[in-house]
């Protein structure tokens, strides 16, 4: 399970002109999935993520995280992370996971972040061609590998 996560001060998800997902203060998580994600992944994942610690402390330094600030959050499905572009010009998309793996697995993901951040957040729609307008602050942009814990 791969990861961008982005420190926004306002984010939005729109599709078909019509907005499904905004926040202020908080951050926009991208994620891709892969066949071979489990609970674990996702378990490990959205923990790190909750408590990155990417936020500024009263002293401006980035030493607190989303639970810390009560930042909001907007998850995004995003196959595109597991793009192959070793050949070619055309990325392959062959180790993102199809829809009837791959569904299951982000609504999983999405449950298990509200739970761990102890709120609901917002989302995209799963396989919608979805407009992402993001303020990055900083920027600050973050990537994870669930496969890369160690």
């Amino acid at each position: 399970m791969k990861a961008v996560i982005q420190r926004v001060t306002k984010a939005s998800v729109t599709i078909n002109e019509k907005t499904v997902a905004s926040i202020q203060n908080g951050m926009l998580v991208l994620l891709g999935v892969e066949d071979e994600d489990t609970q674990e992944d996702i378990v490990w994942l959205s923990k790190k993520i909750v408590n990155l610690r990417i936020f500024n402390d009263e002293n401006g330094v980035m030493n607190t995280s989303l639970i810390d600030t009560n930042g909001d959050a907007i998850v995004v499905s995003q196959f595109t992370l597991h793009a192959s572009t070793k050949k070619g010009n055309r990325p392959s998309y062959l180790k993102a996971s199809k829809p009837s793996v791959a569904i299951p697995l982000y609504k999983s993901f999405i449950n298990r972040f509200q739970e761990e951040l102890g709120k609901e957040i917002q989302t995209g729609e799963f396989g919608a061609d979805m407009k992402v307008a993001i303020i990055n602050d900083g920027p600050v942009t973050i990537i994870i590998d669930s496969k890369n814990k160690i």
